[in-house]
């Protein structure tokens, strides 16, 4: 079992910055790819960033140059940095990992892009 706490989240200007945290309870975390989806209204989950243990790093198209993902295994955390938000940024982001064939998901986080 693995238990994932996202924080974070909330309500910024168009351009601004956010810093999403993904807490996990697993002592072994720093085995697992980790990785940052999130859901729109009306829309599919998708994949927003990913870091294997190795720390290869993969991005969706639509944040490429603006978001960041890191992880610090020591502390079993794995983070987002968001920059030059946008308003399609807008949803709720989850915290994804999983261990054989079983998914671990956090409770999500809203973001919100507004003026």
């Amino acid at each position: 079992q693995v238990q994932l706490v996202e924080s974070g989240g909330g309500l910024e200007q168009p351009g601004g910055s956010l810093r999403l945290s993904c807490a996990a309870s697993r002592s072994s975390f720093s085995l697992n790819a980790m990785a940052w989806y999130r859901q729109a209204p009306g829309k599919q989950r998708e994949l927003v960033a990913r870091i294997t243990s190795g720390g290869t790093i993969n991005y969706a198209d639509s944040v490429k140059g603006r978001f960041t993902i890191s992880r610090a295994n020591a502390a079993n955390t794995v983070y987002l940095r968001m920059n030059s938000l946008k308003p399609e940024d807008t949803a709720v982001y989850y915290c994804h990992t999983s261990i054989g064939f079983t998914d671990y998901w956090g409770q999500g986080t809203q973001v919100t892009v507004s003026s």
